[in-house]
């Protein structure tokens, strides 16, 4: 049995003692105990207290042995779980049952299954009910984006929106949000798959793929192959989600401008977009595109959902952090990014102690080398214009209007308005409005552009 078996396995007994799936915390520690892991290791992975997540073990252990009517605990977990198939479920279930004479009706349908990877069942001859989320994570944080998340459940269930775009920088939560929204609705869905682009494919290959996956007989030109998808789109309720569609685009050019390879990808979303059809696409992206920016709502069912940073103090706890009191300061200095705060909580703990008014009293905006790593990237993916325009913003420590900033650069109009405009989609520059607009970098960001020209 591999770990996805495990996960469903696990995740059945679970839904026919209590109604209810298998949390996060829940998923990781029966991944962790079936890869040998100790609880130590679990709770650094999650990032959640070592004792709460011992606590949520021994609940999970207590639940199985009594579903099992054996003694389970985290030292015999995988070696019991061998011992009892999947062909044995049906038994485990029947007897579940007869002991609760009978007062569920509710049985466990793996079509509901939200987490499992490459399963698939047939509601009739015609409709297909498939969920691959093989490639999205696991979810083990969420803090405090009910208002995204109900305006994302509102584009998808309520306005219909075929094509969805979640953008923002690096590290700000984009990919949680969109697994967390999956998590909260899949039963809405008939077919969901979630696929990533780190390492990008053509388009005929990604199309090919997703009819395979449901069980199409694939035609032979890539434009039949399309119609086979929209002819899915529009006759079963379908969720596609692609992740890290910025590897589509071409480093040193401008925010959205496609590599050649992948042109017809733009095509792609453009007809998504424009079609009717009863399914969704998410694009989730550090860059916008001209097809992520809606024009007419009412005549493209299109919504473009930009994140900005967290401030909320849950977002430090269980990161072993002292000074509560400081911890919104911290936030603050770092914008609110998830994955920055991760970073900086371990330089602090590291370094510091862990106490947070040490480290503020640097009185400095320290830049970890992971943040290095990330901004290099960010960086290297500018376009000419664009390094011109960080690299004088950084040296400008107040907002500046943009006739002020043009004026210290030796470029075209052309050039600087779309520079300007491209920095603005890929969420380097903070455009404010006072009397006039202004402009700045990312502090952080800027930080970063300043040590460049040491």
């Amino acid at each position: 049995m591999n770990v996805n078996e495990i996960l469903q396995f696990v995740d059945r007994l679970v839904v026919e003692h209590t109604g209810k799936h298998l949390d996060d915390v829940q998923r990781a520690v029966v991944v962790g105990t079936w890869q040998r892991q100790t609880y130590d290791d679990i709770a650094q992975q999650c990032n959640f207290n070592k004792n709460y997540v011992s606590d949520v073990g021994a609940e999970l252990w207590q639940l199985l042995s009594s579903v099992l009517s054996e003694d389970i605990k985290k030292s015999n977990f995988c070696s019991t779980i061998e011992r009892f198939r999947l062909t044995e479920l049906p038994v485990i279930i029947q007897n579940h049952h007869q002991s609760n004479n009978n007062q569920s009706n509710n049985s466990f349908n793996i079509c509901n299954y939200p987490y499992a990877a490459n399963h698939k069942c047939q509601r009739n001859e015609q409709e297909l009910t498939y969920h691959d989320l093989s490639t999205a994570p696991q979810i083990f944080e969420f803090y405090n984006r009910e208002s995204e998340l109900e305006i994302l459940c509102c584009w998808l269930l309520k306005q219909n929106s075929r094509l969805i775009s979640v953008l923002g920088l690096p590290g700000i939560g984009k990919t949680t949000l969109v697994k967390k929204l999956i998590d909260l609705n899949y039963q809405h869905f008939e077919i969901i798959i979630w696929r990533n682009l780190t390492f990008p494919k053509s388009l005929d290959l990604l199309i090919s793929d997703l009819l395979k996956c449901c069980k199409q007989q694939l035609q032979e030109t890539l434009h039949e192959q399309f119609q086979q998808l929209l002819d899915l789109f529009q006759h079963q309720k379908c969720l596609i989600v692609i992740d890290d569609v910025q590897n589509l685009f071409i480093p040193g050019e401008l925010a959205g401008e496609y590599r050649p390879e992948y042109r017809n990808y733009q095509t792609f979303f453009q007809a998504i977009r424009e079609t009717y059809h009863q399914s969704q696409i998410i694009l989730i992206s550090q860059e916008k595109c001209p097809e992520m920016q809606c024009l007419d709502k009412e005549l493209y069912p299109f919504q473009c959902l930009e994140l900005l940073g967290i401030n909320n103090r849950e977002i430090l706890e269980n990161m072993g952090l002292k000074d509560e009191d400081n911890w919104l300061n911290l936030i603050k200095l770092y914008q609110g990014n998830p994955q920055y705060l991760k970073d900086i909580a371990a330089l602090i703990k590291d370094c510091f102690d862990a106490n947070i008014a040490e480290f503020l009293a640097e009185n400095k905006l320290i830049i970890t080398s992971q943040m290095k790593r990330r901004f290099k990237q960010s960086f290297d993916r500018l376009s000419s214009v664009e390094k011109q325009l960080v690299l004088e913003l950084s040296k400008i420590e107040n907002p500046v209007v943009r006739e002020s900033l043009k004026q210290s650069l030796n470029l075209s109009s052309i050039e600087f308005i779309n520079g300007l405009q491209s920095l603005q989609q890929r969420y380097l520059i903070i455009k404010t409005k006072a009397d006039k607009t202004l402009f700045h970098l990312s502090p952080i960001f800027r930080e970063y552009v300043k040590s460049l020209l040491k």
